[in-house]
């Protein structure tokens, strides 16, 4: 099969998008493995697939698979490249859209100077919504992990996010610590791990280590759900500018009960084909 696709980023965050409404496509997890590849593939820290909505209500259904080949519920930075691709490729003239995913829906405006602005939806904290095991929903949660006792923030905003507060986020622990959290037993469905160091109210600096993918340069969900945790915490005000490895994000969460707004740029790198 020869498959055409896009290459985008949103702040290094890098996907292969693919039209699966002006061609046929149906990926299997290793065609998902291959194209991700670096060295044998394409290459990209998500493959972003785009497709006709299965309910009404929506304009289109996004799908998102991470290198390891799974399907996930959201990627922020994904959505804001989607968004821009579905409307320069003229599959819409809208510029507000409803996007159908694994994790609910997302809504996305793409505002005139060709940044993307995203609805992320509301954050939830109740453990069996994250999954997270605990008895009860707290603010901060304490887990043994290799041989150190962490303080973490938990909860969904699509996927499952655990949020460590580190002095200085270029020594952050990310390698040793991202997989740990990653895999702990606490979290039946893994979980993204954000290390977030506050510089004042209105800034902070992030990396972010992505299941299935490792560390990025850039994590959409994984920003607003590290806004989420400083906001909830008293450190941030109700927006914030956070600075990840591949740039600014700019979210804003009004609180409990509202959604997240995360706006940032999505870049067009280059076309192609590949035979899988």
């Amino acid at each position: 099969m020869q498959l055409r696709f896009t290459k985008m980023h949103g702040l290094g965050n890098d996907f292969v998008v693919i039209d699966a409404i002006r061609q046929a496509v149906t990926l299997a997890p290793d065609q998902v493995r291959f194209l991700a590849d670096r060295h044998f593939g394409v290459g990209c820290d998500q493959v972003l697939v785009v497709e006709r909505p299965t309910r009404p209500g929506a304009d289109f259904r996004y799908r998102i698979f991470n290198p390891d080949g799974g399907e996930v519920g959201a990627c922020g930075n994904g959505a804001r490249c989607f968004a821009r691709f579905v409307h320069e490729r003229g599959l819409t003239r809208k510029r507000t859209l409803v996007l159908e995913t694994l994790g609910g829906d997302i809504h996305t405006t793409l505002l005139e100077d060709g940044r993307v602005q995203v609805d992320m939806g509301m954050p939830r904290f109740e453990p069996a919504a994250i999954p997270f095991r605990a008895p009860a929903s707290a603010p901060l949660y304490t887990l043994e992990v290799g041989g150190e006792t962490l303080e973490l923030s938990v909860l969904a905003l699509g996927n499952p996010h655990a949020v460590l507060l580190v002095d200085d986020v270029e020594r952050a622990p990310v390698k040793r610590l991202g997989p740990l959290l990653e895999h702990h037993e606490r979290f039946p469905e893994r979980v993204n791990v954000g290390f977030l160091q506050v510089v004042d109210r209105h800034h902070g600096r992030l990396r972010v280590h992505e299941r299935g993918a490792g560390e990025t340069l850039a994590c959409g969900s994984g920003a607003c759900a590290a806004a989420v945790a400083g906001m909830r915490r008293g450190l941030f005000e109700a927006e914030v500018t956070l600075t990840l490895p591949g740039g600014d994000l700019t979210i804003a969460w009004p609180g409990e009960g509202h959604s997240v707004i995360m706006t940032g740029p999505a870049t067009f790198v280059f076309e192609g084909s590949v035979e899988l």
